[in-house]
């Protein structure tokens, strides 16, 4: 199964921009949808937004216009580009297929504090 590492997590004010990484062991193209989670601090892990080999994208409200997806194919990794970040997107980010979903394995995530 493809491993999944999470990179790109940080400190940073409210307005501010990150990007995360993906970064797959095998090949992204393979993969048919690749799901962003985050979790917050006390609370249950929610749905980011999905984006499949095909090209369609998915964003739960609360990132839309906010959060975008990309992909390198050639670098088997897979972006979150968060802008106008909030407090309330604090959180531990996972990326994760749906084999990752299914069996409930998780890697360590990254790191996502947004300071007021």
């Amino acid at each position: 199964q493809v491993q999944l590492v999470e990179s790109g997590g940080g400190l940073v004010q409210a307005g501010g921009s990150l990007r995360l990484s993906c970064v797959a062991s095998g090949s992204i193209s393979s993969i048919p949808i690749l799901y962003w989670y985050r979790q917050p601090p006390g609370k249950q892990r929610e749905l980011v937004g999905l984006v499949s080999n095909m090209g369609s994208k998915e964003y739960v409200n609360s990132v839309k216009g906010r959060f975008s997806f990309s992909r390198d194919n050639a670098k088997n990794t897979v972006y979150l580009q968060m802008n106008n970040l909030k407090p309330e997107d604090t959180a531990v980010y996972y990326c994760a297929t749906q084999w990752h979903l299914t069996s409930n394995s998780w890697g360590q995530g990254t790191q996502v504090t947004v300071t007021s």
